[in-house]
């Protein structure tokens, strides 16, 4: 267990700071909860990786996201420096840091102004896996009004575009998050609702991220508290074992704000969540 410190930083996951909802001292890090869906995967081993990578670029420093589709639990590490091309955290950085991990022979252009990048662990990362297959990469997109970005996926086949995400004030641009919402190729108009994604439980959110993806959009609801990221589990049946963790600990993050989201496609008028996660910070 990580117990919090009353100094320690409060980051969403855009790592943008914000204010302890109570004091800190004697609760938690939101760390414990990744080690808990690692130890429940069977996955106690990336405990280790994740310990090696604070070290190297410190703490507070990466974003973590557990992820729930069909396959079961999985992870992504996202890595942000705002300074773009004087950057300190690169890909270049983590893939030498990981090289006792990982064999990887992806060349990342660090003359490209990305601002963030991510890795996927799976369950066997570090047993059957010993190629980084996969570097996502994050950039921002100019000429537009509302605060936006792109990724890209950098495999052996070169860049792959994935998505374009868009950040909305819930207070001042609800409109502009239902228009953007259905701006997408993958609804149908005649049957959709934007309650059905929109979940009223959910916002009064700070932030509200909409994605146009490739096979699916996503929605995220960025600053939530503990008793709401219980009612996403809930509903998005995350793992049983791992919500009764968030649950029973549910005091010791009350400190915390949280961000979680889902993908989804529609299929015979109805919305199907393809993907869930949720996020924190070590």
């Amino acid at each position: 267990m990580e117990y919090a410190q009353a100094d320690d930083p409060c980051l969403d996951f855009c790592l943008w700071p914000y204010e302890p909802l109570v004091p800190q001292s004697a609760r938690l890090r939101s760390v414990n909860l990744l080690y808990n869906s690692f130890r429940l995967a069977g996955a106690e081993h990336l405990i280790e990786l994740c310990q090696v990578i604070r070290k190297e670029i410190g703490d507070f420093q990466t974003v973590w996201g557990i992820k729930q589709s069909e396959q079961g639990l999985s992870w992504e590490l996202y890595f942000y420096d705002y300074q773009r091309l004087e950057r300190a955290v690169s890909a270049s950085r983590l893939i030498e840091i990981l090289s006792p991990w990982f064999r990887c022979d992806l060349k990342v252009n660090e003359s490209s102004p990305y601002f963030m990048f991510s890795i996927d662990l799976e369950r066997d990362t570090l047993v059957n896996r010993h190629t980084l297959e996969e570097v996502n990469i994050y950039i921002g997109n100019a000429g537009s009004q509302v605060s936006s970005g792109m990724s890209y996926c950098l495999n052996a086949n070169g860049l792959r575009f994935d998505n374009l995400y868009s950040f909305f004030d819930m207070k001042n641009e609800r409109d502009d998050v239902y228009a953007k919402l259905t701006s997408s190729v993958h609804l149908d108009w005649q049957h959709f609702r934007p309650e059905q994604v929109l979940w009223p439980e959910l916002m009064d959110c700070q932030t509200a991220v909409i994605a146009n993806k490739r096979l699916s959009d996503g929605v995220y609801f960025s600053r939530i508290t503990v008793e709401q990221l219980l009612f996403f589990l809930s509903v998005v049946k995350f793992s049983a074992n791992h919500v009764a963790y968030v649950y029973l600990n549910r005091e010791f993050f009350r400190h915390l704000l949280f961000d979680v989201g889902f993908d989804y496609t529609m299929t015979d008028n109805r919305i199907i969540i393809t993907k869930c996660a949720y996020y924190g910070v070590f």
